[in-house]
């Protein structure tokens, strides 16, 4: 923002005279984008202040802690490479350190995180081998893209993580590499093809996936503000010849969509994530968020912080979603900032295009296996929720709704709910994150039940 202030996540810092690399102040994820170098690809910042900025970060690198850690360094260098590639600039002391850094990345290579990770070790070292002509780097790039790439991106094209948010962050990745790789004649184009495919996968999941408005789900760790948007992500699509023409089916990524009249419905009924690497997931097995109308009105919580603190606890837990919960437990066991443990297992009974029914043993050991139906009956929405014993739904309104509980319905400006089967209906007060640092109070609703509840919203 100029005179070495910065703003990310909804938090900004001014640091007079001299950026401190290593600032934790506001968070370590702050800290993560402060060295990601991102705001260089900002419109608005001129050349000089960029190279100010690297030339601050090149004074600093030889003590650099947070700077060197992979995935800041894989992200800076790609931010590099684009600043300096489009902006024509020729500058050995920079050229120097970045060639540096891409040869400690290979030291580094986050084979013990894998996911997204380790992909975007793979985009930084193709990025460097275009850039230096570097051979090496190229070999490295290519043993890491391919196979992550070829088990990342699921047969129905969605990123195996289920996060919507990392889905766009890598696509806007893919993307690059192939502008690269089609760009130019270096290694023979030889992933020109691959990239495609990917890209193509990527998009026809990312338009079968966002509502009417436009808006990704924020389902899993997601918010809005961080990844490319998908408007943006077709038009990059389109300029670079890359369009998905064909229907997706939603199969392999767990989520399924019911769109007609009013309603746009996205319900969860996958594995929580790559066994391997749940670390962005959610304990939220068959939560929904519905659209009426092309609003937002039934809504996940979000995510507002990375921190290990009561705020991603709660953002994780099952209460967080629109779904059952059973004894006040998780139906995954979410722990720490970015870890599960024992996860719920999902078998899908029923897969129509207006008829869904899944059920998932993440109970089992309080004895029960939940099963959830979500269907079409006339122009309405039935849901039907099944378990042995006592059970509380639970539904979270955006903050603009405001709902009027009568009986065992619940009314809003153009539709109702009717609740069958309650014992008992609650309305709270919780919080909506659409964005890191970012929470509004909102209503949401407790709906204790036993056995069998039956939710139709007309």
């Amino acid at each position: 923002m100029g005179n070495n202030t910065f703003n990310f996540l909804n938090l900004q810092k001014s640091f007079g005279e001299k950026v401190d690399w290593e600032c934790v102040e506001l968070g370590r994820l702050w800290g993560y984008n402060l060295n990601y170098f991102e705001f260089l690809n900002q419109e608005v910042i001129s050349v000089e202040e960029g190279m100010r900025l690297i030339r601050d970060f090149i004074q600093h690198f030889p003590k650099a802690n947070m700077g060197v850690e992979p995935y800041p360094l894989s992200l800076r260098s790609v931010n590099w490479i684009r600043f300096l590639s489009s902006h024509n600039i020729e500058e050995v002391d920079i050229d120097s350190t970045l060639y540096t850094q891409l040869n400690l990345l290979l030291g580094k290579l986050e084979y013990h995180l894998l996911g997204n990770h380790l992909l975007e070790n793979g985009f930084a070292l193709l990025f460097g081998a275009y850039y230096f002509n570097d051979s090496a780097f190229y070999k490295k790039a290519k043993s890491i893209l391919v196979p992550e790439l070829r088990e990342q991106v699921l047969g129905d094209g969605g990123h195996f993580e289920r996060s919507p948010m990392y889905h766009c962050i890598m696509l806007y990745r893919v993307l690059d590499c192939y502008n690269l790789v089609h760009n130019n004649t270096l290694f023979g184009r030889e992933l020109e093809v691959f990239l495609r495919e990917k890209a193509e996968a990527m998009l026809g999941w990312l338009r079968e996936i966002i509502y009417r408005d436009g808006k990704i789900p924020l389902l899993n760790d997601a918010a809005f503000g961080i990844a490319p948007v998908a408007k943006d992500l077709m038009e990059y699509g389109q300029r670079l010849g890359i369009t998905c023409c064909k229907k997706v089916k939603l199969k392999e990524s767990g989520y399924r969509k019911l769109q007609f009249g009013k309603f746009e419905l996205l319900m969860d009924v996958g594995e929580v994530g790559p066994d391997y690497q749940p670390g962005h997931a959610h304990a939220d097995t068959f939560s929904f968020e519905l659209y009426i109308n092309g609003r937002p009105v039934i809504v996940d919580t979000g995510t507002s912080t990375y921190e290990v603190n009561d705020t991603r606890f709660y953002e994780r837990s099952t209460a967080a979603h629109n779904t059952i919960v059973v004894s006040g437990q998780n139906s995954s066991q979410v722990w720490a900032g970015h870890r599960v443990a024992r996860r719920a297992r999902v078998r899908v009974i029923c897969d129509e295009e207006e008829r869904v029914v899944a059920q998932h043993d993440g109970y089992k050991r309080l004895g029960t296996l939940h099963t959830r139906g979500v269907e079409k009956i006339e122009e309405n929405i039935r849901i039907v929720d099944e378990i042995d014993g006592e059970g509380c739904a639970y539904l979270h309104f955006m903050p603009e709704e405001k709902i009027i509980l009568n009986g065992n319905i619940l009314t809003g400006s153009d539709f109702c709910i009717e609740l069958n089967g309650t014992r008992t209906i609650e309305s709270f007060s919780s919080w909506y994150a659409s964005e890191f640092n970012k929470r509004v109070e909102r209503q949401s609703f407790r709906i204790f039940f036993d056995r069998r509840l039956e939710t139709i919203i007309k």
